[in-house]
């Protein structure tokens, strides 16, 4: 990934993630600095954050959220009370593309907070006019919003196909 690029992995196919932490490590091979906030996740899967966090310092892993619940499986109350601590995160990551904290930015399930109408699309976007050039920014989620299009260097789409298995 040469820097400054926006890439987004997106659809319904399983290993957007996987994918934006492969172009994460690829980085560090490079001596790069990389950061990764995840969104929707909560605290859960803790084997597989315990895994990412064996990279740091060279790779730095946030998640904001508190719930050991995904954010889609929360009751509403529950919603309400991770609502903040995402908005949270979004404002870190927000922090990080002003101040070129990083070579490259993974915003993990991104795509998700606007889809489910917890960030704007006109406050995502300034988080991306605030991008720094030499920042690249890797995000993940299932639907990348049209008016968001325009900012994207690379779209990878990850379906999900059924193979019919004739027996």
């Amino acid at each position: 990934m040469k820097h400054g690029n926006v890439e987004v992995i997106c659809g319904t196919g399983k290993g957007k993630t996987t994918l934006a932490v492969g172009k994460g490590i690829v980085e560090l091979t490079r001596q790069k600095k990389v950061i990764l906030i995840q969104f929707l996740k909560g605290s859960a899967n803790k084997e597989e954050l315990g895994i990412l966090r064996n990279l740091e310092p060279d790779l730095k892993v946030f998640r904001f959220e508190k719930s050991d619940k995904v954010f889609a499986d929360l009751s509403e109350d529950e919603k309400a009370e991770e609502l903040m601590n995402i908005r949270n995160g979004f404002n870190f990551a927000k922090k990080v593309v002003a101040t070129g904290e990083c070579d490259l930015l993974i915003l993990d399930e991104v795509l998700g907070i606007i889809d489910q109408n917890i960030i704007k699309p006109e406050e995502f976007r300034k988080l991306l006019d605030a991008r720094r050039d030499d920042t690249g920014l890797v995000m993940t989620g299932t639907v990348l919003p049209e008016e968001l299009q325009p900012y994207v260097d690379i779209i990878s789409r990850i379906e999900y196909i059924e193979v019919d298995k004739q027996e």
